[in-house]
């Protein structure tokens, strides 16, 4: 009628509530990757990030033709054991996230901005040329 529970003995409380199977999954990621949100407002291009826990000198973006990176890293100050968690679903260490631009961008006129943890960068939409087509 009752399951008999192992007599192992456990430090994780996890495994104190539920010994016999772990209820929650483990994931394990290489990296993390950033979510984004994309605008246009005008001739400025617009992506906003959150990256809770990151500071500006951990970030670095890249431009490179229409590929626009940003690599970083967000560390859990705490030392906390793996096997006390119950659920982990915040990501603590590297991250990336590339993204090919829709539109030209000036590569000289970029601004990146970090405020209260939402990484907000600023590119400036070149004009594409008029080309007018000649009959002959």
């Amino acid at each position: 009628m009752f399951k008999s529970f192992s007599s192992k003995k456990s430090e994780s409380p996890a495994e104190t509530l539920y010994p016999e199977e772990s209820l929650w999954p483990k994931v394990i990621a290489a990296e993390g990757q950033l979510a984004v949100d994309i605008y246009q407002i005008g001739g400025r291009l617009i992506i906003k990030s959150t990256i809770a826990g990151a500071r500006a000198e951990d970030l670095h973006i890249n431009l490179h033709h229409d590929l626009l990176t940003i690599k970083g890293t967000r560390e859990l100050k705490e030392n906390i054991r793996e096997e006390y968690y119950l659920c982990r679903e915040c990501y603590w260490g590297p991250f990336s996230r590339s993204i090919i631009l829709p539109v030209e961008v000036d590569a000289q006129k970029i601004n990146a901005d970090l405020e209260d943890g939402v990484l907000t960068i600023t590119l400036e939409i070149l004009a594409r040329p008029d080309i007018t087509i000649q009959e002959k």
